[in-house]
């Protein structure tokens, strides 16, 4: 990806299972661009683990890169970024915060049309990270079910307003869309 690639309203998806490697490449796209990037964070250190995981991706980030952390309200962060690229990773822990939060299936609806709206509509490129989770067995639980409902309509969304898409499988990117 040249400067170039990063002209206004650019919107690229990336999506795959839990450790595909989505989020590797979409840090190598951002910083492919070879100019300045925030990184839009929406995961929660609700737990040690968790807190751990925080931390090495934070570790991992180029030193130049600006780091935005917002769990819920991911519009107004995304219109308050300044840098030309924006990194958001990651959709699928949006979505689950917003559950968590008891947002209705509308309003999750709505607020997802608002966020693709403002990265179509800012100046620069915005790089969307989400776990694909319709590939595997029916959840056993309402919220599990829920979730994957949920979370499936807002990837088709994403996807559907993206220039380009990509699919991550065991580390290997398979360019679907652009």
């Amino acid at each position: 990806m040249t400067a170039a690639d990063a002209r206004p309203g650019r919107l690229l998806f990336v999506t795959g299972g839990a450790r595909s490697g989505k989020s590797r490449f979409a840090e190598g796209l951002a910083a492919g661009s070879g100019l300045p990037v925030t990184y839009l964070a929406t995961a929660q250190a609700l737990d040690s683990e968790m807190a751990d995981r925080i931390a090495r991706h934070r570790a991992d980030r180029p030193a130049g890169w600006l780091t935005v952390e917002e769990p819920v309200h991911l519009t107004a962060a995304l219109h308050s970024v300044q840098t030309p690229v924006v990194l958001l990773d990651c959709l699928s822990l949006w979505v689950s915060n917003l559950l968590l939060a008891d947002w209705t299936e509308d309003h999750l609806a709505s607020a997802t049309a608002d966020l693709l709206d403002a990265a179509l509509s800012r100046p620069g490129l915005s790089i969307v990270v989400t776990n694909e989770v319709g590939l595997g067995i029916v959840p056993d639980n309402a919220l599990a079910r829920r979730y994957r409902d949920v979370l499936g309509r807002a990837n088709q969304a994403c996807a559907a307003s993206s220039h380009e898409a990509w699919l991550l499988v065991s580390g290997l990117p398979l360019k679907l869309r652009g």
